[in-house]
């Protein structure tokens, strides 16, 4: 049974590696999970406040029900 595609912002509770900011995201914006870590990755190698955003994210970002 496929569930289906979540079009609200909320953290999955299948698939993720830290607290599913990443995953979450990709599944709101239509993208793949790894493609969505990896720009974060990439994005962490700028000056910026990604870490910041990260932790708030993960404290705004309710967990998904199913």
């Amino acid at each position: 049974m496929n569930m289906p595609q979540s079009r609200s912002l909320v953290r999955p509770r299948n698939g993720t590696v830290i607290a599913g900011v990443c995953a979450g995201l990709a599944e709101r914006f239509g993208l793949g999970r790894n493609t969505v870590r990896l720009l974060f990755v990439l994005s962490c190698l700028l000056p910026g406040p990604q870490f910041v955003i990260y932790i708030i994210l993960w404290i705004i970002m309710p967990k998904a029900a199913y």
